[in-house]
């Protein structure tokens, strides 16, 4: 029996930008097996799109709100998301936020 692949996309805020948190993300994500990407916003935050299953989406989020050296998480906010085909496979870094 194949575990339930879900999606969701978490919103990351405080001093996210240019502390590295997207090779941070990255690099738990591909740990965990979260496939999806990580990219930085025009607005100063850091945008996750994760596929897992729910167990490794709450590691994933655990992960995200104590952040890599250098960051100061001030808030994670946790949406719903579709699952998208394109995205289901592994984990990248954008840059096109």
């Amino acid at each position: 029996m194949q575990e339930e692949r879900i999606a969701r996309r978490f919103f990351v805020s405080g001093i996210v930008q240019g502390v590295g948190f997207r090779h941070f993300a990255n690099r738990v994500a591909l740990r965990l097996g979260v496939a999806g990407y990580a990219r930085n916003l025009a607005n100063g935050r850091v945008e996750i799109y994760a596929v897992g299953s729910p167990a490794t989406l709450t590691a994933l989020r655990s992960e995200l709100e104590r952040g890599p050296s250098g960051a100061a998480i001030e808030r994670v906010v946790e949406e719903q998301a579709g699952v998208e085909p394109e995205c289901a496979g592994d984990f990248s870094i954008r840059y096109d936020g």
